[in-house]
This record gives structure tokens, C-alpha cells and sequence, in this order.
């Protein structure tokens, strides 16, 4: 497990109707604030700020297609070669991270091919990298700095 210190929060909110709404500087647009919601703007903070993970190589629910299910990742980042190079998938906090929630992003890394697999509720954050050499994954203690 990765212990992760969120960059303090700076986001803009507002209130619609009785919805309330997050703004999401990387789609440019508000969204409504579920308690995953949460959790994906606080690590999308997490990697721009603390890690300096490039905002322009970062895609949010990114649309794939498992046969013929339509799944959205949660956040994809892109190497410099605009391949898939990590998947993060947020469950919000009160969500245990389980074989489920692994399965679940192994079925996206079969579409993506990603390097690393993050999954993160917020609390917990576990992350493995993938050794396509020996078809093995290898959890990681850290998060791994970008590109690397």
C-alpha cells in the first residue's frame, strides 16, 4: 500500500439545484460531486501537483470497449508517445479495495496495455507495475515518477 499526501484542496464548487457540482480543470467543465468524484480530483491533484505528471497527458473517463461492454477508465495516462502508460481506477472512500476492484482494472489493462495499474479510494492506494517479459504484475511502494 502507498501512503499518498493530497495537495490541499483548491477546487471550485457550486451549487445547482440540490446537486452539488466540482469543477474539473482537466475537462474544463463541472461535474457533480459523488464521493468518487472526490477521490478522482484529489489524485488528479495528487499527480499534477505532487508528482508533476503532465495535465495534457492525462485523459479522464476514457471509453473502451471490453467485446462489447462499454467501460470508462477512470484516469489514463499517456507516455510522450501518447500510449497508455497508467491506469488509475477511484473507488470513493468508504469502497474497500479488493480482488474486485482488481479484476476490474486487469479487464482495462487487457484493452490498454498500461505499465502501471493504480487502484485508490482515497485512504488506501495500491499500485502495480507490469513485466510484459515475464506476463507478471509487482506492487510497488511508491508511486512511480513520471515516465519512468
Amino acid at each position: 500500500m502507498i501512503a499518498i499526501e493530497f495537495p490541499a484542496p483548491d477546487f471550485k464548487m457550486v451549487r445547482e439545484g440540490n446537486k452539488d457540482l466540482i469543477f474539473d480543470r482537466y475537462r474544463r467543465k463541472y461535474v457533480t460531486l459523488t464521493p468518487e468524484e472526490w477521490v478522482r480530483q484529489n489524485f488528479l491533484q495528487y499527480l499534477v501537483k505532487s508528482l508533476q505528471y503532465p495535465a495534457s497527458l492525462i485523459g479522464i473517463e476514457k471509453e473502451i470497449y471490453l467485446g462489447e461492454l462499454k467501460k470508462r477508465c477512470d484516469i489514463v495516462v499517456y507516455d510522450r508517445n501518447m500510449l497508455p502508460w497508467m491506469i488509475v481506477e477511484c473507488k470513493e472512500m468508504n469502497v474497500p479495495l479488493n480482488l474486485l476492484t482488481v479484476e476490474q482494472i486487469v479487464r482495462y489493462h487487457m484493452v490498454l496495455r498500461a505499465v502501471y495499474l493504480v487502484i485508490t479510494n482515497g485512504v488506501h492506494t495500491w499500485c502495480c507495475l507490469y513485466r510484459p517479459e515475464k506476463e507478471e504484475w509487482e506492487f510497488v511502494t511508491e508511486m512511480p515518477g513520471y515516465g519512468e
